[in-house]
């Protein structure tokens, strides 16, 4: 049983040895890279040293039961603990999505209903700095268009850790099944009859690639540069600061505005096409893969209405999972973790029958 373990153990110490070699960390990319990784095995090496170790508990506390009837009792906890183990150290071992390590970018565009949405998208950007800041997360706007009556026409957050977070504790690994079309019925601040409009939001969630994650060849890319519009400071209008590039193997095109300096506009735009780049051959890798293979979750259309948020009723609903919740204030507060856990649970669900069905 666990078999696969002991190459997993192997890995784990190689990559032990090679965090205590100073020359590692001439590469801060790759220093990254084993440490992620040696992060990511530590849950399952723990987990299995200490299943190894109850067995040898369990037998010699019925060595003992034949002199104290209290150890058989002992014993008996102790193989409910190994059962325990096992199923933990199953759960550990099933295949994870490789981005669940990594820092997220989070895009928000107004949808249907016009100023409204605009305002809505602009509510959906403080509920998941909120929830950003519960987990000790920083958090950085990379371009953002604001609308009229306030709200955001359009947002990009960057999202990320501090240190190395444990297995499913990475920003992209919570944030990830937010992707989709956000509902909202309420009544606008604009509407003086008093009647309830639905409107929409889209949220888009990346995994943040790293350079050594996406390879771009520069003679694949178009960088168009145009004058800043909208809020910016006296620089807006009159330098051509803003920069749109087109990857033009895939046809992406990122456009950033929101930085004063034409350099760090190229900068942060190359930071979001990296990310779109990873996401889109990561979901052609799920469409080569079998039906049984793939989560019932990440491969959710993102076109569909994944929640609703109804604000006559204080409630909550994610249509995935059929969550449902009477707490709307809270969860606009950044109150996310029931959702998040029902939707990861969900998703875990999925895998192990995944490998079940093999």
């Amino acid at each position: 049983m666990f078999e696969a373990v002991q190459t997993l153990k192997a890995e784990y110490a190689e990559l032990e040895r090679q965090m205590s070699d100073p020359e590692l960390h001439s590469d801060q990319a790759n220093a990254r890279r084993v440490g992620k990784r040696y992060a990511g095995l530590a849950p399952v090496v723990r987990t299995y040293d200490e299943w190894l170790q109850t067995a040898d508990d369990i037998e010699a506390a019925k060595e003992l039961a034949a002199e104290d009837p209290a150890f058989a009792e002992e014993a008996v906890k102790l193989a409910h603990r190994r059962d325990e183990l096992a199923e933990k150290l199953q759960m550990l071992l099933v295949p994870r999505d490789p981005s669940d390590d990594k820092d997220a970018i989070l895009e928000i565009k107004a949808g249907e209903g016009g100023d409204e949405s605009a305002l809505f998208a602009g509510d959906l950007l403080k509920m998941y700095l909120k929830y950003a800041e519960s987990q000790n997360w920083k958090t950085e706007i990379i371009d953002a268009a604001d609308s009229d009556l306030g709200g955001y026409k359009s947002i990009t957050v960057a999202v990320k850790a501090k240190g190395t977070p444990e297995p499913g504790e990475a920003p992209y690994a919570k944030l990830k099944f937010e992707g989709g079309v956000h509902r909202v019925q309420r009544v606008p601040v604009t509407e003086s009859q008093g009647r309830i409009h639905t409107s929409a939001a889209g949220v888009l969630v990346l995994p943040e690639a790293e350079d050594v994650d996406v390879e771009i060849d520069l003679n694949d890319l178009r960088i168009d540069v145009f004058r800043s519009s909208g809020p910016g400071g006296q620089s807006v209008n009159t330098t051509d600061s803003a920069v749109r590039i087109t990857h033009l193997p895939t046809g992406i095109v990122v456009s950033m505005q929101n930085e004063k300096s034409q350099l760090q506009n190229r900068e942060q735009a190359m930071r979001v096409l990296r990310s779109r780049l990873l996401a889109a051959a990561q979901e052609a890798a799920d469409q080569e893969a079998s039906d049984a293979r793939r989560s019932q979750i990440r491969t959710v259309d993102r076109s569909e209405r994944v929640r609703t948020y109804n604000f006559p009723e204080n409630r909550f609903s994610d249509h995935r999972v059929g969550y449902k919740a009477h707490n709307l204030d809270q969860v606009l507060g950044g109150d996310l973790a029931p959702v998040i856990q029902a939707l990861t649970e969900a998703d875990l669900t999925a895998r192990l029958e995944a490998v079940d069905s093999k």
